[in-house]
């Protein structure tokens, strides 16, 4: 074990990096030799007494002895004087990557080191936290990361202390939530999921409301979570009044489903905002009155009404339908879409290019796909601040702008520039708010 830690040491006496060459700090043959060497000993190269944890104990010991003899100013066995002086080390069980490592962590007579490699009171190396999170963000339940932490990097924690891990997001997760948002968005759209949380001793099916924006660059992000008992245009009223008090001062199209009193609530708050029902949303909800054998006729022919060129064709061909036998076997569906006409119309207006980005709430729906994933796999969440910390995760996993660490912030179509010149066009001036 002695050669491993003299191979291993970096500091300053160690050898200078060859200019010439790029091969990092371990370069290959060295690394050969060390795995060569563990062979011949019968040493695995992971496991309780492997060769990762070894190299990874004898580099963090050393490297908390350098942090000591810059503290103290001498090197080991110079005479101190009547000064600070090494005394011993503290045993310390540390969690890693690479297993539970006992650590012997140097001390000074004095009380005064305060080691930065491995602070004081550190239990687990950041890896450990990052790898908690990243599986608790991807659905697996607190038995599922134990046990992955058991098996792939033989470490035991207790459920509690996963909990601890998550918990330290929960004010990352209170920032971003209260963050600052643009002062204009082009399109906003609006949509819930449906989860299981316990309530007052009972578990019972909870509304999570997600607002998702389209910036000027084209770049969607999750604007915020909020949760309530039932999805309704009540809350949707708190929620873009929040969005409002954030900084959003116009958006031009708010797109959500066919919620009753939802598009006089949007222009309560943004008057200007033009309110487009999701296609899908109404083709999903015309399903539930056709018999499954049909399911996929009538779907292809409802196309043919909003993938109309104008209103009016699209009027027609929604008279055409339902005076075919198929329509007048399901009269409902053209009670729907009438009941719902005015707000299915306003895309019709625009060119194609816009037309991809607002006739459907796909954008937010691909979200929600992911986090119905992740939420899937809890029977319920027991509190409403865990399942909004769970959903936050989960839109940090999806993806995250790095120069603006914003979660679930992505690139939007690769036709946006398109669309926003015809945004720029037909909203004159709204766009240069922002």
């Amino acid at each position: 074990m002695s050669d491993v830690t003299e191979t291993a040491r970096v500091g300053r006496r160690g050898r200078e990096p060859d200019p010439e060459r790029d091969d990092g700090l371990v370069d290959a043959g060295l690394a050969e030799e060390l795995v060569a060497r563990a062979r011949e000993q019968g040493v695995e190269l992971l496991g309780e007494n492997g060769l990762l944890r070894q190299m990874t104990k004898a580099i963090l010991e050393r490297g908390l002895a350098e942090e000591l003899t810059e503290h103290l100013g001498y090197e080991p066995h110079e005479r101190a004087g009547a000064g600070n002086a090494r005394n011993g080390t503290t045993p310390k069980k540390l969690h890693s990557e690479a297993g539970t490592i006992d650590l012997d962590v140097p001390r000074d007579r004095a009380g005064s080191f305060e080691p930065r490699l491995v602070r004081k009171g550190q239990r687990r190396l950041d890896g450990i936290d990052k790898i908690v999170i990243g599986l608790y963000a991807r659905g697996m339940t607190v038995r599922d990361i134990r046990a992955h932490l058991a098996e792939i990097y033989d470490v035991e924690v207790s459920p509690d202390l996963i909990s601890t891990i998550t918990d330290a997001v929960l004010e990352e997760v209170r920032e971003w939530q209260a963050r600052p948002l643009d002062r204009v968005y082009p399109v906003i759209f609006l949509d819930a999921i449906i989860c299981k949380v316990r309530s007052e001793g009972t578990v019972r099916n909870k509304a999570a409301h997600l607002a998702v924006g389209v910036d000027v660059d084209g770049r969607k992000e999750v604007l915020g979570i909020w949760v309530e008992h039932t999805e309704g245009a009540k809350f949707w009223l708190r929620v873009m009044n929040d969005l409002k008090a954030r900084g959003v001062e116009d958006v031009l199209i708010v797109v959500c489903d066919g919620l009753t009193g939802l598009p006089a609530a949007v222009t309560a708050v943004w008057p200007e905002a033009i309110v487009q029902t999701c296609v899908v949303h109404l083709v999903r909800s015309s399903m539930r009155w056709v018999n499954y054998k049909d399911r996929k006729k009538v779907a292809a022919q409802l196309r043919s009404i909003y993938a109309a060129a104008t209103e009016q064709a699209a009027r027609d061909a929604l008279d055409a339908w339902t005076d075919s036998d198929i329509g007048r076997q399901y009269p409902a569906i053209k009670r729907q879409w009438e009941a719902a006409w005015e707000h299915v119309i306003p895309f019709f207006e625009f060119p194609p290019e816009v037309r991809k980005v607002i006739y459907t709430t796909n954008m937010i729906e691909s979200i929600n796909y992911q986090l119905r994933k992740i939420t899937k796999t809890r029977g319920h969440f027991p509190t409403d601040e865990a399942l909004v910390k769970l959903l936050y995760l989960g839109c940090r996993e999806i993806g995250v702008d790095h120069a603006r660490q914003t979660a679930g912030r992505t690139l939007a179509t690769g036709s946006w520039r398109a669309a926003l010149n015809q945004f720029d066009l037909m909203f004159p001036g709204r766009l240069d708010r922002a």
